[in-house]
């Protein structure tokens, strides 16, 4: 069986355990893996900027939170806003964003690329910290979850927390299979030709500014959709949300679970939450496992945990040859 059919055959599976999860455990478990895939999202987003665009972000968070605070203030105070017009909503405002630091930051690359993304984050949080717009540094919360009510029909309750998991879990298929078909189109093969050599893709007559300003504002709009549900999910928003400390920690899942691959980010962001939620069982200064066991991923997988499956294939070939 070749590595391609392994891939689909495991992914079918992962599927399908998915699926049935919430049937089978109990509800601390259930939103613990809803928020696994929240984090997927988040980092699949950030994976098509630096896996496949070749632009290493800082400030990524900026879009996760500000789509949240989107969902807080379009919140009325005793109801619950409305699914079908909050999402659009705070996925558009996380894209407008997008697009407004886009046109400026893309016009630098490498370090300076990367030092200025971290600076606009870091402007939205402190606006958000240091004055009194949305609660300042205490955030505000969400009371009521959105509501996805149509014309008095409900087709789902998202305070019911099985409810709330098969939405995400919609979404995150959804998001994959989008980056899947984006990547595979004529769009995909231009941005990965920017990473490799963006002066030989400019020579061929593609005006490279706009492609990987039209992948910049795609991620944030995606990281913009994981913000919205992570606020649905635990009824607050807060400057946190945009700081650097959530930029640093998709990026370490994107390099956790392997760049450049759907998958990567996907398996990264749901091994590093069960890293964290292990080391904390066993001690309070679970910070310094954690790192060690990321530096030891970096060092020794530098494809991450994905680059196993093609590390047990080479080595398969070797013994047959």
């Amino acid at each position: 069986m070749g590595g391609g059919r392994i891939t689909a055959a495991a992914m079918i599976v992962c599927l399908l355990a998915l699926a049935v999860l919430p049937f089978v455990a109990d509800k601390f478990t259930v939103q613990l893996v809803t928020k696994m895939m929240i984090m997927a999202i988040f980092a699949m987003s950030l994976d098509l900027l630096v896996g496949y665009t070749g632009l290493v972000s800082l400030g990524h968070a900026a879009f996760f939170g500000i789509a949240g605070y989107i969902l807080a203030l379009s919140t009325p105070q005793h109801q619950a806003a409305n699914f079908w017009l909050s999402l659009p909503l705070a996925m558009a405002g996380a894209g407008v964003l997008a697009l407004l630091i886009g046109c400026l930051v893309l016009r630098v690359t490498g370090v300076y690329f990367i030092m200025v993304t971290l600076a606009f984050a870091q402007m939205l949080h402190y606006l958000f910290h240091d004055t009194g717009i949305a609660g300042g540094s205490d955030g505000m919360y969400i009371y009521l979850r959105p509501d996805a009510s149509i014309l008095g029909w409900r087709p789902f309750d998202l305070e019911k927390f099985g409810d709330f998991y098969f939405v995400v879990l919609a979404l995150f298929i959804t998001v994959f299979l989008l980056l899947r078909m984006v990547l595979r189109s004529l769009f995909g093969q231009v941005i990965s030709g920017v990473h490799v050599n963006e002066g030989r893709m400019r020579s061929l007559g593609f005006a490279t500014f706009r492609y990987k300003l039209a992948s910049f504002v795609l991620a944030g709009m995606l990281a913009g959709m994981a913000g919205y549900l992570s606020a649905a999910q635990f009824g607050v928003v807060n400057p946190d949300m945009l700081g650097w400390h959530l930029s640093g920690s998709v990026l370490m899942m994107v390099i956790l679970g392997g760049m450049g691959s759907l998958v990567g980010p996907i398996v990264g962001a749901f091994a590093m939450m069960l890293l964290e939620l292990g080391f904390q069982s066993l001690t309070k200064h679970w910070q310094l496992p954690m790192g060690l066991a990321i530096v030891l991923v970096a060092l020794l997988l530098p494809r991450g945990l994905v680059g196993l499956a093609s590390l047990r294939s080479r080595s398969r070939e070797a013994a047959d040859a």
